[in-house]
């Protein structure tokens, strides 16, 4: 009898920790549709952010902003799983010590990403939503110079 029991709870601890491991790596696929060349042009120069899938819990963006032959600036990010937690890890050589700044997210779902960070300078909140005829809007909000501010880019599958 006892060491059915002890199967018995064996059995349960693995089970439950293959179920846990798999909803730890399935949040991540909510982003899926961020995987892709992004692009928008416009007579201030063209903004192009690359997001690639580097394995199941973890996505690399790099996001740049290039005018005539200058780049103006250059943003490596990687979106992570971690827990039941997706943080967006965004970093910008001369920026931070070059390290990078957290934003966990605040809402998740298959059309839009928030993601925040009320003590970053700027901005506090990034927020990704898909639109119609492969279009994503990439959106950073927060307090700059004292004035609530928010830079809206739409960017169209390349």
């Amino acid at each position: 009898m006892f060491q059915k029991i002890t199967l018995s709870m064996l059995l349960v601890a693995v089970v439950s920790c293959q179920k846990k491991e798999s909803v730890e790596k399935d949040k991540i696929k909510i982003a899926d549709w961020l995987i892709g060349n992004w692009e928008n042009t416009s007579p201030d120069g063209t903004l192009t952010e690359n997001w690639t899938k580097l394995n199941d819990s973890t996505f690399s963006g790099a996001s740049y902003f290039i005018k005539g032959k200058d780049t103006l600036h250059f943003e490596s990010i990687v979106l992570a799983q971690k827990g039941e937690t997706l943080t967006y890890f965004a970093t910008v050589k001369g920026q931070n010590d070059d390290k990078s700044v957290a934003f966990p997210s605040t809402a998740e779902s298959d059309k839009q990403l928030v993601f925040e960070n009320p003590k970053h300078d700027y901005p506090q909140k990034i927020t990704y939503t898909i639109g119609a005829n492969n279009t994503i809007t990439a959106e950073a909000t927060g307090n700059l110079q004292g004035k609530v501010t928010t830079e809206r880019f739409i960017m169209v599958k390349k």
